[in-house]
Formats: C-alpha cells, sequence, structure tokens
C-alpha cells in the first residue's frame, strides 16, 4: 500500500440535503419536471484534473499494472485542466480506485445530484440567469479566452455551493443509464439503473457546444465505452477526505 498525498486528491465540498424540481420546459427528455429530494453529500469542486488522474495512473503503475495509461490531453496541457478523453469506465474505475485507498465510500454523482449540486438554488436556465452573458463559462460561444479547447478548472466563478464548471468545460459523466424521458424516474436522488446498459447520461456541456446545451436542466446519452475531447467527470464521496 502506497503512502497517501491528499493533495493530489480533490477537494471535496459539502452539498447540503435539500429538494428541487428536476428538469425543464426546452426538451422533450427533460420532463415531466419533477421533485427530487435530496440527501446530503461531498462533491468534488471542479472536474477531476489531468493531475489528479495522472496520480493514480501512477500508483497502479507502481503497484504493477503497467498497461494503465495515461489518457490523452490533445496538447493543451495537463496540470489543472479537466480530464478529457475518459469513458464512462474509466471515470468508475477512478472512483472505485479512490474508495479503495481512502477507505470511504466514492462514486459518480447521480443524475438528480448533479442538477441539484449545479443549480445550487437556482431555478434559472443557468446558475448566474437565464442569459448565457460573456465570460461566465466555457462553450463554443461563451466569449472566453478558452472557448476552442478546454480552459483550466476554476477558471471561473463558483456557483452558490462553491462548485466551478458545472456549466461547460467539459461534460461530465454521471452513474444513471439513458431515459428518453423522467416517466417513471426516482424522486430520492439515486441513480436510475434500469434501461439500455450501453448508454450513459453526460451532463454540464462542454468546451465544444454550443451555449445551450450548458443549461443546468439539459442532458445528453452516449455510448459509455466512448472517450472524447470534451468527456470527464467528477465525484462524489460519503465524507471529506482525512489522513488514515
Amino acid at each position: 500500500q502506497w503512502q497517501l498525498n491528499l493533495s493530489s486528491l480533490p477537494t471535496l465540498v459539502e452539498i447540503p440535503a435539500g429538494s428541487f424540481q428536476m428538469g425543464g420546459n426546452e426538451n422533450k427528455d427533460e420532463k415531466p419536471i419533477h421533485q427530487v429530494t435530496i440527501d446530503g453529500f461531498w462533491m468534488s469542486s471542479t472536474v477531476i484534473t489531468f493531475e489528479q488522474y495522472d496520480y493514480y495512473i501512477q500508483q497502479l503503475k507502481k503497484s504493477g499494472l503497467t498497461q494503465a495509461v495515461f489518457p490523452y490531453d490533445e496538447q493543451w496541457g495537463r496540470a489543472k485542466r479537466p480530464i478529457i478523453n475518459i469513458s464512462w469506465q474509466e471515470a468508475k474505475n477512478y472512483t472505485h480506485w479512490l474508495s479503495n485507498t481512502i477507505g470511504q465510500q466514492c462514486r459518480l454523482p447521480s443524475e438528480a445530484e448533479w442538477e441539484y449540486a449545479a443549480r445550487a438554488g437556482t431555478t434559472t436556465e443557468y446558475p448566474w440567469g437565464n442569459k448565457i452573458g460573456k465570460n461566465k463559462a466555457n462553450c463554443s460561444d461563451c466569449g472566453s479566452q478558452w472557448d476552442k479547447q478546454t480552459a483550466p478548472v476554476a477558471s471561473f466563478s463558483a456557483n452558490p455551493f462553491g462548485l466551478y464548471d458545472m456549466n461547460g468545460n467539459v461534460w461530465e459523466w454521471v452513474e444513471d443509464r439513458w431515459h428518453k424521458n423522467y416517466q417513471g424516474a426516482p424522486t430520492e436522488g439515486q441513480a436510475w439503473l434500469k434501461g439500455n446498459d450501453k448508454r450513459r447520461v453526460l451532463r454540464g456541456g462542454s468546451w465544444f457546444n454550443a451555449s445551450g446545451l450548458l443549461r443546468s436542466a439539459n442532458r445528453y446519452d452516449v455510448n459509455s465505452v466512448n472517450r472524447d475531447f470534451n468527456l470527464g467527470f467528477r465525484i462524489v464521496c460519503s465524507h471529506p477526505f482525512t489522513e488514515n
């Protein structure tokens, strides 16, 4: 067992328990709008960074898993940039490793937890209002210096829960399988795991997409084995990290 380096792990923010109206009226897959009750949890303040993911790969290689691969950074740089070119299973593998390493449960957020955290008590299209504005996020028409590639995490203001880049920069994998609408969706925040195992939900939009896909209610699906230059993830844990 290696010495755990907490500085190489994500920073967690406490998300309070509450309830919210999940969904929207923009697209059929966002309906029906429904109330969801959420238990409190801890979420990484940013998408997992290359620095954090590279540390994980280094630990795998040290433990003998020489086939572990460092994801491609598109030559935009690593360090504080969000991890990209990650499949759903690779994101899951990171959460399993982290859980085993720190001795507590860490996982991908459920879709409901993700939207609750992204909205952070707001009911508008974006946490800052109903218009995308300028230089508030990273997307193809967001008017920032990074609109053609990923931005270093936390380059824009945090939302009211203290989370960065929930809207834009990279799409974020969540736990749930894809459903074409919310008919029969859970109402207590858990992941919706019935359905097609091959397609998983993405949230948040990305640098590559127009601002409409950054709305807090917007959802998308992709094959879980896909890797792409705008696919990343963040994590949820049951408690903050401490030294063992």
